[in-house]
């Protein structure tokens, strides 16, 4: 089914690349762009491939993780729809720095190269609201590198638990992770990870139910996200 731009522009996230994007613009996009299916455990992208093109993702969830030069995989980030993958290649004509694979069946629009910047050329405008969105996400990005480094592993596994539920008001995470997979998310090891989440249940504050987690104490939760020890 194909979609229009008033229902693009109601899905595009908040803090893309995208959102600062006319309903004319849009339409552009869309006009260049082709309209995909992805299969669970699919890769979308490839880190180190040529970043000919950039994904909008519609439907279903997109992990991106990248491989360290010993082997180990580093999870950056879950993708929902409405945010856009592989802009970073593109822009800067790189190989990609990391991978993109689907955690669920959904759809995605994918956009060359070429036709971006034929957008691009056409709304001239637009480049600089562009500029100007991709600088905030930096700076987000750098600030939560920051936070990050400043806190030990409760406090980062709580903040990392807090990035993967749907809403405060909902109990549960998004997606169900192994620990192992959460443990690469949040940068910490697998057994740190059990521990801790070991000693949450214990205390309440979360429940383990079949290997899935289920926050029982958000309050709580958020005062061990904030706190430094």
């Amino acid at each position: 089914m194909a979609i229009n731009a008033t229902e693009l522009a109601g899905i595009i996230a908040k803090n893309s690349m995208l959102a600062s994007c006319e309903t004319d613009e849009l339409e552009d996009i869309l006009s260049r762009a082709r309209l995909l299916t992805m299969k669970k455990g699919e890769t979308l992208l490839t880190q180190g491939d040529d970043g000919d093109s950039l994904i909008i993702l519609l439907e279903g969830t997109v992990r991106i993780s990248m491989a360290t030069s010993n082997g180990r995989e580093i999870v950056l980030n879950y993708c929902d729809p409405g945010e856009v993958i592989g802009e970073i290649a593109l822009l800067d004509g790189e190989p990609r720095t990391a991978s993109a694979t689907a955690m669920a069946a959904g759809r995605y629009l994918r956009i060359s190269r070429s036709a971006f910047e034929a957008t691009m050329e056409r709304f001239p405008k637009w480049s600089l609201r562009l500029l100007r969105q991709m600088a905030n996400r930096l700076r987000q990005t750098n600030s939560m590198i920051e936070n990050d480094r400043a806190f030990t592993s409760g406090p980062r596994l709580a903040r990392y638990i807090q990035r993967l539920m749907l809403e405060p008001a909902n109990d549960r995470l998004r997606l169900d992770l192994s620990q192992s997979e959460l443990g690469n998310f949040a940068g910490i090891s697998r057994e740190n990870i059990n521990r801790q989440l070991s000693a949450w249940a214990d205390s309440g504050i979360i429940a383990l139910e079949s290997g899935r987690i289920r926050v029982t104490d958000y309050a709580i939760l958020s005062r061990i996200a904030t706190s430094s020890e």
